[in-house]
């Protein structure tokens, strides 16, 4: 997972993406959460260091040593 991968804990995910902790959380459980708010989200976690892929219809998340 990119955001423990970068050492980010939920809460301060969802601060740097400006959403509420819970639409994290249902993001994280693979529950369905808006395209802007997954876009948020991904904007956060790239700023943060993860790089994304897609391969094969998934996309897969890289993050720095």
């Amino acid at each position: 997972m990119a955001r423990a991968g970068l050492g980010l804990s939920p809460q301060d995910l969802a601060d740097r993406a400006g959403v509420h902790y819970i639409t994290l959380r249902r993001l994280e459980a693979g529950e369905g959460v808006s395209e802007d708010t997954r876009g948020k989200i991904e904007k956060a976690l790239a700023d943060a260091g993860a790089t994304f892929s897609k391969r094969g219809g998934r996309i897969g998340a890289t993050v720095p040593e």
